[in-house]
């Protein structure tokens, strides 16, 4: 399952998103939105979202950190 995390380098939302899939042991393509606008427009377009971080998971689009969902999605259990 394709994992890809929309990002920006200082958001405290996005880092405590990627420790959490690191320690989870979850691989995910990170993309900083920051520096890349057609990744932006991307995202925004998959998630009405300006807005991160945002989480493509499969066909599965979260917005922001939302543990739960993210843990159900992924079948992690804490």
């Amino acid at each position: 399952m394709k994992i890809r995390v929309f990002s920006t380098q200082f958001c405290p939302h996005c880092l405590t998103l990627k420790e959490f899939l690191r320690k989870n042991s979850i691989e995910f393509e990170d993309i900083d939105v920051s520096e890349n606008q057609q990744a932006a427009e991307e995202m925004i377009l998959k998630s009405g979202q300006m807005g991160v971080p945002v989480l493509e998971i499969g066909n599965e689009i979260v917005v922001g950190f939302d543990k739960e969902k993210i843990s159900n999605l992924l079948n992690i259990k804490d």
